[in-house]
């Protein structure tokens, strides 16, 4: 791929850009608003001028409902030799375009499974797909020379492809990413007139959860309306568990010891299966779940302070797999969970004490 036009300079639009310029790819921007075009070009991620002729690959990066118009109209221009499209719901637009008559043997639709809470070129990073998976839905209809400029697209971009059909891409997506944003807003929404008095006591669990409710809002409505029934569908399981657990933790107030422990077997077991659940999530770089043991550290809140216990972990040999951050409510300091190999915590431990940090344990 030695060209092409990406149309929408948005978060995943403008990612995607970038890595493609960063490999030497010449990249054309188009924009409804111009003036994203123009950012996303000051950032390196192309030039807004239009191309003086057929591009290699148009990828279009819009809201689902708007991807089959945009669509039909770069296919009627003739603007390239292959047409992709990466929006998060991929049976409806492809329905659409069917219904439109148009030939899609240059067409594959394809979904990024990356993002941020920000959107917006200026939210965009080089980075942002790299080893994420990246999903491509082709028909017996595309075209091999689309479908291996799509596989070049998500080399370039340095993402895992994952080929599925169109509508079990969208059955999944409604469960591990858009019922997880709205059930993550329900939880933020408790808070909007909780008393101060409860907000002062958010902790990283209450964070953990409503991270992605920070999400524009505009945005998860196209996202949405393109795949309300599998969402629907998804949040009718949850909904039923949402109902036996009420009444199981009704049943616990009772004063009737049978009562007590139907309402304890029922939130075992919702607990249980969430344990099962989770355990199925994939670990590192996609492999299998590791169980890490946690290094906790407590840190102060001054500049170059993750720097130094970073640099103290390497010096060590200690690869840090994962880590997290608690800020203490009121004071300029906070606790650093390093997650490492079960083997490398004694090792891990010993190293930062020796260095002087303190460690919490227990």
């Amino acid at each position: 791929m030695r060209t092409a036009l990406v149309i929408g300079t948005g978060l995943i639009g403008t990612s995607a850009a970038l890595a493609l310029a960063g490999r030497g790819v010449t990249v054309h921007l188009r924009d409804h608003d111009p003036a994203r075009a123009r950012t996303a070009a000051a950032l390196g991620a192309g030039t807004d001028e239009a191309p003086g002729g057929p591009v290699d690959l148009a990828i279009v990066a819009v809201p689902p409902a708007h991807v089959a118009a945009t669509l039909a109209e770069a296919m009627g221009a003739g603007l390239a030799r292959g047409y992709l499209d990466v929006a998060s719901v991929k049976g409806g637009p492809k329905r659409e375009l069917e219904a439109l008559g148009l030939d899609l043997t240059a067409y594959i639709g394809t979904h990024p499974m990356s993002g941020k809470e920000r959107s917006g070129p200026l939210a965009a990073t080089a980075d942002l797909f790299e080893g994420r998976p990246w999903v491509l839905t082709p028909t017996r209809d595309t075209d091999t020379e689309v479908l291996n400029l799509a596989l070049e697209l998500v080399a370039l971009c340095r993402a895992v492809p994952v080929v599925m059909d169109a509508d079990a891409h969208d059955r999944a997506v409604a469960l591990v990413s858009h019922t997880p944003q709205l059930v993550s807003s329900m939880v933020a929404a408790r808070l909007e007139e909780a008393d101060e008095s409860a907000v002062r006591l958010c902790g990283q669990g209450i964070r953990d959860v409503t991270r992605i409710a920070a999400s524009d809002p505009r945005m998860w409505v196209d996202i949405l309306s393109a795949n309300p029934g599998p969402v629907a569908d998804v949040l009718a399981g949850v909904a039923a568990d949402l109902d036996e657990t009420v009444r199981a933790l009704r049943s616990l107030q009772s004063a009737d010891e049978d009562e007590r422990r139907e309402g304890t077997s029922g939130v075992e077991d919702v607990l249980r299966r969430g344990n099962a659940g989770r355990a199925r999530v994939p670990g590192k770089h996609g492999a299998a779940p590791t169980v890490y043991e946690t290094v906790a550290v407590l840190i102060s809140d001054r500049p170059g302070e993750l720097a130094r216990i970073f640099a103290d972990a390497g010096r060590a040999g200690v690869n840090i797999e994962d880590v997290r951050i608690e800020h203490a409510t009121g004071q300029q300091a906070g606790l650093v969970q390093l997650m490492v190999e079960p083997s490398a915590a004694p090792v891990l431990g010993a190293a930062l004490e020796e260095r002087g940090w303190a460690l919490r344990t227990g």
